[in-house]
This record gives C-alpha cells, sequence and structure tokens, in this order.
C-alpha cells in the first residue's frame, strides 16, 4: 500500500512538473500577409529563429485567405486571438513605403483591443518584402508607428549579421527588421544572407520575449470581436462559396429596396445567365435539382446583399426572413425539406445572424419557369 502512494506521489509530481514548463513557455505569433510567398519565405525564418529557444514556440499564421498555393494552407488568424500571445512577429509586403493593404485592414480591425489595453507592454516585431527596396525603411516606420500606438514593446534588429552578408549584391537588411528585397533579377530571394538575418531577428526576438513573459496583462477582450472583425470575402474562400454577379432586373425594379436598416430581396434561380433546372417539381425537375435552385437562389440574394452594404457583409446584423416559393404540383407537401438548402447556406455564412423566421409554399407556377422564387429580409447598418 505504501508502494503504490508512493508511485501515486511521484505521478502527481511529475505531472504537476510538466503543467508548469508548460506555463513557463512562451508562444509567439508570426502573423503575415504575403501576396507571392516572399514574406512568407521570411516568416518560415523567423520561426525558425523563435524555436532555437527551446522555452520558445511559434506560430505562423496569415491575416486574410490566400488563392496562392504555397498559403493555401496557412491559418487565418483572428483579431481577438492576438492578446493570447507573449510577442507577436508582423511580416508584411511593401505597398508604396508602407505596410499591405491586408495588413493594414487587419490592424484597422483592433480599435476594440486599444480601447481595452490588450497588447500594451507586448513585445512586437516586424519583417518585410519589399521590391526594389525603395521605401523599405518608411515602410518599417509605418509599421511600428501602428504597433506604438497599441503600446507594444518594438524590438529593433539592431545591425546583427551584417559582418558575414556578401555586399555584391543587394540585401534587404535594415536596422528595423529584416526585408528582401523580391523584385531584383537573377537573385533568388530571399537570400541565403537575407534568411539567416531573418533566422537572427527570430532568436533575437524569442530572447526578449521570453524574458518579458509575465511582464504585461493578458486581456482577453469580448468575443463580438471576432464577430466583427470577420472578413467575409475570406470567410466565403474558406469554404469555396462564390458570390454570383447581381443579377440585372428584367422589369421596372430594383435588386433591392432599403427601407430605414431593412432591405428587402426577390431572386429566383439565375445562374449564369440562364434559369438553373428550370419547370416543375414531379414533372419537369426532380426534388435535388429544386434543392440545386434553391441554393443558386440565395447565393444570389446573398449577392444582391452584398451590393446594398457596399460590399461590406459585416453590416449585415440579421436575416429577418426567408420565404421560399416552389414550383410544384397541388398535392405536394416537402416544401420545409426544399427550402433547409437556403436557411442552411445562410447560417453557414452568416452564423447566429442568419437564424431566420421562415415560411415556404407551393405555386402553380413561377416568373421564368423558375423552379423556386426566394424572397428575403436583412436588417443592417
Amino acid at each position: 500500500m505504501k508502494k503504490l502512494s508512493t508511485v501515486f506521489v511521484l505521478i502527481l509530481l511529475l505531472k504537476i512538473t510538466t503543467v508548469m514548463a508548460q506555463d513557463t513557455k512562451a508562444k509567439i505569433l508570426v502573423l503575415i500577409h504575403s501576396d507571392n510567398g516572399g514574406t512568407y519565405e521570411l516568416a518560415k525564418e523567423i520561426a525558425s529563429g523563435i524555436e532555437s529557444n527551446k522555452n520558445v514556440a511559434a506560430v505562423i499564421k496569415q491575416v486574410k485567405g490566400s488563392s496562392n498555393p504555397k498559403l493555401a494552407n496557412i491559418p487565418v488568424a483572428t483579431v481577438d486571438e492576438l492578446p493570447s500571445y507573449d510577442g507577436i512577429a508582423f511580416g508584411s509586403p511593401v505597398y508604396f513605403g508602407n505596410i499591405s493593404t491586408g495588413m493594414s485592414e487587419f490592424l484597422s480591425k483592433t480599435v476594440n483591443l486599444w480601447t481595452n489595453h490588450a497588447l500594451e507592454g507586448m513585445p512586437a516585431t516586424v519583417f518585410m518584402s519589399a521590391g526594389s527596396g525603395a521605401g523599405k525603411e518608411l515602410a518599417l516606420q509605418a509599421f511600428w508607428n501602428s504597433l506604438t500606438v497599441h503600446g507594444m514593446v518594438l524590438i529593433s534588429n539592431g545591425i546583427r549579421g551584417t559582418d558575414n552578408i556578401n555586399k555584391a549584391i543587394p540585401q534587404g537588411n535594415t536596422v528595423l527588421g529584416i526585408t528582401s528585397m523580391a523584385s531584383l533579377k537573377d537573385v533568388e530571394r530571399p537570400t541565403k544572407d537575407e534568411r539567416g538575418l531573418a533566422e537572427l531577428q527570430g532568436r533575437n526576438f524569442a530572447r526578449t520575449a521570453l524574458a518579458l513573459k509575465g511582464t504585461f496583462s493578458k486581456k482577453q477582450t469580448s468575443v463580438t470581436i471576432s464577430e466583427k472583425s470577420q472578413d467575409f470575402d475570406d470567410l466565403l474562400k474558406q469554404k469555396n462559396i462564390i458570390l454570383p454577379q447581381v443579377p440585372q432586373p428584367a422589369g421596372n425594379y430594383k435588386p433591392f429596396v432599403r427601407s430605414g436598416n431593412l432591405v428587402f430581396i426577390n431572386q429566383v434561380a439565375l445562374k449564369e445567365g440562364k434559369i438553373l433546372n428550370p419547370g416543375k417539381l414531379g414533372v419537369d425537375v426532380n426534388e435535388q435539382q429544386v434543392k440545386e435552385a434553391a441554393k443558386a437562389t440565395m447565393l444570389n440574394v446573398i449577392a444582391v446583399l452584398k451590393e446594398a452594404v457596399g460590399g461590406d457583409l459585416n453590416k449585415v446584423k440579421q436575416c429577418v426572413q426567408l420565404t421560399g416559393i416552389f414550383n410544384t404540383k397541388d398535392d405536394y407537401t416537402k416544401h420545409a425539406d426544399l427550402m433547409n438548402v437556403a436557411s442552411d447556406l445562410t447560417v453557414e455564412v452568416f452564423g447566429e445572424k442568419g437564424k431566420h423566421a421562415r415560411a415556404t409554399l407551393g405555386a402553380s407556377s413561377i416568373p421564368v419557369n423558375s423552379s423556386v422564387e426566394i424572397q428575403a429580409v436583412f436588417e443592417v447598418e
């Protein structure tokens, strides 16, 4: 019995030691926007340098989804997760002496973090992928300005590593952070030296982040931040949902009408200029074809809605009502099953804001021989 007690104590001590070791390990986010993969290549070297310190872990995420095969599998970060890290290394292409549009849009969504002082005292470092190299210092300084407003502790790259770089070719080294001059011909970018400098920057940053761990408060913000900061364009890409062009009216009416904060939309199953699966259920088309038509119709509704809110689906507050009208025979009763496709798509796109009141009914015919028509009401900002 005494031996069993001793074994139990040893196991308990081992678990406690493991938990304490995990708690002392710093976690750093390498947050990037990358167009052609140059910034991502630097990010991998930064992360490698960070993880050369056994007490620090690095995770690479991007601010928005990308169709570039090199970047397709990199997870997308949310604004509200930023305070959970012990440090953040920011990477971006240089856009005309400034940070990239993608990174700028992401940072513009951090207002709630700023008002809650959620990033104050957290260490940050920056790196960039430049074109010709012109404007790289201006861009790095612009990055620093944005992070300074948050009260982050900015860690420069200093002059480390300059003794060993090849000075026969232009290199992207700066004291503010490593860059890579991506557009120069006949030289692989990032160069071997630029990669080495990025690795050194990661090492230096990891050491500082580990030293500062626990010295600043990780203030968690409301979960509503993630909902407000959701980039619907990225969400649609991730879910492989492609919105069609807004169908043009076939008569003297508008695709939508806004009255106060309500938007009213009616659409049929138009796809690429033609009615998808036209006709009457049970005569010309089957249930599966009508469900496909219902999905196409709802995509048209969302495309019109996006136009109604000026391209920003973040302004949608609630799907209030959907009404599905189906071209069916008199004895058909499973209208709700057909409409579930449209309802499920709405919730998939808008989450809780997509849950709605609903009506479904049959009709002896529908304009332009569509098998379905959907009427929608949305509340918007």
